[in-house]
């Protein structure tokens, strides 16, 4: 056994002569382990927020998402396009068209998004978990045409949840100049009717501003002919979506983009990985400052060791190996430290995962979720560990070869 590492054991464990040496070790230990907690448990936190988050732009986006790289619509009868159509790995295809428009309803205005989508629309996103109220997911008939709206908008515009008077939607013609003595010539109007139900998504970005109605509606609000704005895809179970964007990408060309669905929302994730990040940082700053406890108790204990430190150098031991006892001594401390503020931390996202401990607002309903959501990913934990390990590796370097030599100077 590790001579150095079989004494700075037996030091961690045994009885020193002062109990307060006792004391400030386990105060060590506990500052360490209570920092790895915390660093556990927030971005157990963090990565529940953003499932939670990734879950509601899941049934609302698609698995794969083709837009134009320069421009606003595309022709999806595109030579590579219909390449990409014959695809085995395709499972559900379908043409959107999302433009900017101003909605009016009796005496309010908005503006809004309107989406444009076909009949199988349903099939490629999980719209009817998004839905409330009496009616289904009907687009059009042979009559008129039908508009969700997102809950906040019908809030905005106060329609209601079915609303009885026609919703009238205008979009300024291309190319033309507005005329003064006439401007509403400039616009195109068409009218849409309630289906009956909304929609939300509990995000702002969607509830706020879109409005889910057919493709042919939009094509002739918009004055387009076959173009779209994007093509949005659903794969097989089997298909691997990483291989099968690549596979796009490689057919369509630089022309063309291809998103999955965190990079449709990379704005936000990547707002909530920089969140993620800094919460990391000032964590790891505190547990910076827990370690100086390990500091403090080495140099204690490495008074209270004097006389054996005399007699190992009688037998022979130079200061590197004095040095590396109670280097080995704060070593222990912090993976003493770490370990147990991982198992805790674990044991507490478990306790939160169950039994939600934890609630959010008081739990009285105002969230989305009622308790703060946890997810434990292995790569985070990996990364706490190998932190605190460190962290207390190097905070006690230095002060260990500096004390050993001073303190224990003849």
């Amino acid at each position: 056994m590790n001579f150095p590492f079989f004494i700075a054991r037996r030091y961690l464990f045994s009885k020193k002569k002062h109990n307060a040496i006792n004391i400030i070790s386990g105060i060590s230990v506990c500052g360490v382990a209570l920092a790895t907690l915390a660093l556990v448990c927030t971005l157990s936190v963090f990565n529940g927020f953003q499932d939670m988050v990734a879950g509601f732009f899941t049934a609302f986006d698609p698995e794969l998402k083709i837009t134009i790289r320069e421009g606003k619509v595309f022709d999806p009868q595109d030579p590579r396009i219909e390449q990409v159509r014959t695809l085995p790995e395709i499972d559900v295809w379908t043409e959107t068209l999302e433009e900017n428009a101003m909605v009016q309803y009796k005496d309010r205005q908005a503006m809004a998004v309107i989406k444009g989508v076909e009949e199988n629309f349903e099939q490629l996103t999980s719209i009817d978990s998004l839905l409330y109220g009496t009616g289904k997911f009907i687009l059009n008939d042979s009559v008129v045409d039908y508009g969700f709206l997102g809950v906040e908008l019908i809030s905005e515009l106060g329609t209601g949840l079915q609303f009885v008077d026609p919703l009238q939607v205008y979009a300024p013609k291309r190319n033309v100049r507005i005329n003064i003595a006439n401007p509403t010539a400039a616009f195109n109007r068409e009218y849409l009717f309630s289906p009956g139900a909304v929609f939300a998504v509990n995000q702002q970005k969607y509830d706020s501003r879109y409005i889910l109605t057919s493709l042919s509606f939009a094509r002739r609000l918009f004055r387009y002919d076959t173009e779209v704005s994007a093509i949005e895809l659903k794969l097989k179970p089997n298909a691997d979506i990483n291989s099968t964007q690549r596979k796009i990408e490689n057919l369509l060309g630089n022309r063309f983009i291809v998103q999955d669905r965190y990079q449709q929302q990379a704005d936000v994730f990547r707002i909530m990985e920089i969140e993620k990040f800094i919460s990391y940082l000032f964590l790891t700053f505190i547990l910076a400052i827990a370690c100086f406890n390990v500091i403090g108790s080495l140099s204690m204990l490495i008074l209270d060791k004097r006389e054996d430190v005399a007699t190992l150098r009688n037998l022979g031991a130079d200061d590197r190996l004095i040095a590396r006892i109670f280097l080995f001594e704060g070593r222990m401390i912090s993976i003493s430290g770490a370990l147990a503020g991982i198992v805790l931390g674990l044991l507490l996202c478990f306790l939160q995962q169950r039994f939600g401990l934890i609630s959010l607002g008081g739990g009285n309903g105002n969230f989305v979720v009622d308790a703060y959501p946890v997810s434990v990913h292995t790569t985070d934990i990996v990364l706490v560990f190998v932190t605190v390990i460190a962290i207390g590796f190097l905070s006690v370097w230095y002060p260990v070869r500096y004390l050993s030599k001073r303190l224990l100077k003849k």
